[in-house]
């Protein structure tokens, strides 16, 4: 919420200074009024980077943004003003973010702002597709359908994404695990056995010796083997949300074996999914493309969807700029050119999108079931040779002894 630095005197002509929170200048008035003081002056106060709320990502749970989303819908089908709603819905819903974010909404429409315009100054929770689908709500007096459809679009984001990360988690877990073992094996339990072997003069056996090398640099190189790997993190962090190395970033993602196809059949079921929804609420063809290339969060389909507005602006067809792309599969082309012709691009793409969130629904499926042998055979080479580098010696040790 805004912050005023205000100046202001009391019923016996003293002046009194301070900070308050408030929606504006007229709320800042009525608060100092029933404190028994008139305003004098007011400015916004700057917030630091110590005192202004940051946030990673959504500070709100899709689950609770969704189930706002179908409480507001079914209120103001009711019958329910949209004040009224989000006055019920700030004191009902359980996120403490979206509670106070929601009382300063509401605080805002009874001063007269529009929702649209109310939900636009805090971006952090309202993204701008949400803010022109309202704003198509409010021209049209369709609110509770807009909000529905809003509902729906990012319940199905969400589960697709959810599908997403299912399939990434198993072979990130394993991934972590074969890290963990690795580590301990090389740092505390190879050292162990090199000062025994050492008690020996047999000859060590080629993977013993080099199993021994990598252990003994890095145990000489642990504080060098940090730095790389922090190095090689912040590198790709840049590099991931640099532009102009993010478009290589995700063509190598989607040309990787396994994850590439999974990825980009999410990726048109999210693209799809985006413009249909806007365009189905009557948001304008030029508006929708450039709000789904901001959301599609994939710089090469974000490149083909400018070139498809860069086409639209000369009275081209929309679908002949991805038709040579090899991003966009035939069957998304065809139902856009389809829908071009017909007038039902909104429906077409609803159905593109349906279609693919149920291939990744099936392709989530089938790589788990192919993952999981791979990442469990890969673990037991991988700790699986360290450990004979250990046993192979051992029995030649035995072998001397007796």
């Amino acid at each position: 919420m805004p912050q005023f630095k205000y100046e202001a005197r009391d019923r016996k002509g003293k002046i009194h200074q301070g900070v308050m929170e408030a929606t504006s200048k007229q709320i800042l008035t009525q608060k100092l009024k029933e404190n028994g003081l008139r305003l004098l002056r007011a400015e916004h106060k700057t917030k630091s980077i110590w005192t202004k709320d940051i946030y990673i990502g959504n500070p709100v749970k899709p689950i609770d943004f969704i189930v706002f989303l179908r409480q507001f819908a079914t209120l103001i089908r009711s019958g329910v003003s949209i004040v009224e709603g989000t006055n019920i819905l700030s004191s009902q819903t359980e996120s403490k973010v979206l509670k106070k974010t929601l009382a300063q909404i509401e605080v805002e429409l009874r001063e007269g702002s529009s929702l649209s315009a109310a939900c636009s100054h805090h971006p952090h929770i309202f993204s701008p597709l949400f803010i022109n689908m309202l704003l198509a709500g409010e021209a049209s007096g369709t609110m509770d359908t807009t909000l529905e459809r809003l509902a729906d679009y990012y319940d199905k984001q969400y589960r697709t994404k959810k599908k997403l990360q299912s399939a990434l988690t198993y072979p990130t877990v394993i991934g972590i695990i074969t890290l963990l073992i690795v580590s301990f094996l090389l740092v505390y339990v190879i050292p162990t056995f090199e000062e025994l072997f050492s008690q020996f003069d047999s000859e060590l056996p080629l993977i013993t010796k080099t199993i021994i090398s990598i252990s003994d640099w890095i145990l000489t190189h642990l504080w060098l083997v940090f730095f790389i790997a922090i190095t090689i993190f912040i590198l790709l962090s840049l590099f991931f949300y640099k532009k102009t190395t993010r478009i290589y970033i995700d063509y190598v993602i989607i040309k990787m074996p396994l994850i590439g196809k999974l990825y980009q059949k999410a990726l048109i079921a999210r693209f799809s999914r985006t413009f249909a929804s806007l365009l189905e609420n009557s948001v304008p063809i030029l508006d929708s493309l450039v709000l789904t290339e901001r959301i599609v969060g994939n710089e090469i389909i974000s490149s083909v969807l400018r070139q498809a507005r860069a086409s639209l602006e000369t009275g081209d067809s929309l679908a002949d700029p991805m038709k040579n792309h090899w991003i966009i599969p035939p069957l998304v082309v065809q139902m856009i050119t389809i829908g071009e012709k017909t007038g039902s691009l909104d429906y077409m793409l609803h159905k593109v999108a349906d279609f693919y969130e149920a291939e990744v629904e099936t392709a989530t499926e089938q790589f788990k079931a192919l993952i999981e042998p791979v990442m469990i055979l890969l673990l037991a080479v991988i700790v699986g040779t360290i450990v004979l580098a250990i046993v192979v010696p051992m029995f030649t040790i035995f072998n001397t002894i007796q």
